[in-house]
């Protein structure tokens, strides 16, 4: 269940690669629908056991304001079942992959998940494009994040044992594709 409880929980979020003798190759991704293109899209997350998803967008308050309480929605798209989008449950939302905002001001916000407040993520609007993106820093990167992706192996519903965590999106610089891939 708990992508984000299991990968920082277990201690994976201190974005610490593994030495090369000890780098993971996180598997059966290639089966993972890749969601529909959306221009509200921020980044996903998907985490094995199934393909069910989970999305960040955009949230506007108005037509081209951003809601500056909540600004990033958090959804699922259900691919295991029918495809359907639907709201995170009550304990998703507070426990594990819900947000804590903090309006940084000039349209900048500092996201933190719920179930790891150790780890800022950043909401800007690019100068590359003029587009909102998400940004963080890991391994000594600074990456705008489009998608997040565990792979799991046993353990149980609220600590899953994550054995390779892979991290995917751009240099802002630059827009040279980065992948970051690390063992919890």
């Amino acid at each position: 269940m708990n992508f984000l409880i299991s990968l920082f929980f277990v201690g994976a979020m201190s974005f610490t690669p593994a030495a090369p003798e000890e780098a993971c190759i996180c598997k059966g991704q290639e089966k993972f629908p890749t969601p529909p293109a959306d221009q509200n899209t921020l980044f996903y997350i998907q985490r094995t056991p199934n393909t069910n998803t989970i999305i960040y967008a955009l949230n506007f308050e108005k037509k081209d304001q951003l809601d500056a309480d909540n600004p990033v929605h958090p959804y699922w798209i259900r691919y295991q079942e029918e495809g359907q989008k639907e709201e995170l449950s009550f304990i998703q939302r507070n426990y594990a992959y819900g947000l804590k905002t903090e309006d940084l001001g000039n349209g900048k916000y500092e996201l933190r998940f719920v179930s790891y407040k150790k780890l800022p993520f950043y909401l800007t609007k690019s100068s590359r494009d003029n587009q909102y993106h998400i940004h963080a820093v890991i391994n000594k990167k600074k990456i705008e994040v489009s998608r997040v992706f565990l792979q799991i192996e046993g353990g149980s519903f609220w600590l899953p044992n994550v054995v390779c965590a892979e991290v995917k999106g751009v240099d802002p610089d630059t827009g040279v594709e980065i992948v970051e891939r690390f063992k919890p």
